[in-house]
């Protein structure tokens, strides 16, 4: 009779849905703790069982809660059940279509929805609203059905959808070949020395924070990632840029602006939710306050997107509208610069 202990289980009876490297600036640190600074939302109970029952794997071996993890070592989180996002259910929740045809779909995010299911959200993602919007979508490299890049769940904006396998392979090359164009509009802290420039510096996660990036300039690790930005408007202690992307990393504009010494306005994961520049004065901080409520997450919008038509082989740009968040807080910063400037 087979043991109910999943800890019997081979690693081919288990899916993988989780997979980290340490970076090579890791200190020994225990996997149950390591785990924690990588998966949002997950509670150190729920990964010690996680190790109890043996799915935890370092160097493909089972290792328990106390093992430590070292740089370089491959952290795999497994489970008997498949990763929720290949049980995606379809849900009918209203997309905003900015363009469709029989290959491609372009959709304006709205901010707070997750592009794709993960841990702790496991419905009302882009991906639940996108498999009931259309049946049999392609799967990409990672078995997501249609999605050729993604922005982050606080950020608002443009996103290409395949709705074909030749659709996916085609734009999933011009994604690689760096021939999309993609813009954003984003609100950061401080004055820009420069009206314009380029930040160039690759990207990895933080070693002491696994939910953060950060740049490494000397390029003793992470992936290459080039940022160009233009000054839009200034705004006494915020200034509104243009960010054009050339490559696509994770966070990549939250990340580099913060290196630039401007962080995004009220980017809690990065320490834009605090008062970063401007005075001491109570009514002064009373009117950041009022800015942070009404603009209640980063200030970064997707707002141009343009790639080559895999069939039609045309050139295709899109724009979409400030959303009213950032409109309405880009307005109130407006109204404090004419006082400043006065």
């Amino acid at each position: 009779m087979m043991d109910s202990d999943t800890s019997d289980l081979s690693q081919d009876e288990l899916f993988e849905h989780y997979r980290f490297e340490a970076s090579k600036g890791q200190e020994p640190l225990r996997v149950d703790k390591f785990l924690m600074n990588f998966i949002e939302n997950a509670t150190r109970n729920k990964i010690q069982q996680a190790a109890k029952q043996g799915h935890i794997w370092v160097n493909n071996k089972q290792v328990k809660q106390n093992y430590r993890v070292k740089a370089g070592d491959q952290v795999k989180v497994l489970f008997e059940h498949p990763p929720y996002e290949f049980l995606l259910t379809p849900e009918a929740i209203p997309l905003d279509v900015v363009f469709e045809d029989d290959q491609v779909l372009v959709v304006n995010k709205p901010a707070g929805m997750v592009v794709h299911p993960g841990h702790g959200n496991y419905s009302g993602t882009l991906l639940n609203a996108l498999v009931h919007h259309i049946k049999d979508l392609p799967n990409n490299s990672s078995g997501r059905p249609g999605l050729v890049h993604r922005i982050d769940k606080d950020t608002s904006g443009l996103l290409v959808i395949a709705k074909t396998d030749m659709a996916m392979a085609n734009l999933a090359q011009q994604f690689f070949e760096k021939s999309t164009e993609r813009e954003y509009v984003a609100l950061v802290w401080g004055s820009l020395k420069e009206d314009e420039g380029t930040i160039e510096g690759p990207i990895a996660r933080n070693p002491k924070n696994r939910l953060q990036m950060m740049v490494f300039p000397e390029g003793e690790q992470g992936k290459d990632a080039i940022t160009h930005y233009k000054v839009l408007q200034r705004l006494g202690y915020v200034t509104l840029v243009s960010c054009k992307l050339e490559t696509g990393r994770t966070h990549q504009i939250r990340v580099h602006m913060k290196h630039l010494g401007h962080t995004l306005f009220n980017d809690g994961r990065y320490g834009g939710d605090k008062i970063l520049k401007g005075t001491t004065f109570t009514k002064y901080k009373q009117f950041v306050e009022n800015c942070f409520k009404i603009l209640p997450r980063q200030a970064l919008h997707a707002r141009t997107l343009g790639f080559i038509h895999p069939t039609t082989g045309k050139q295709l740009l899109f724009d979409s509208q400030i959303p009213d968040d950032i409109a309405k807080c880009i307005e109130k910063w407006e109204g404090y610069a004419k006082h400043l400037d006065g």
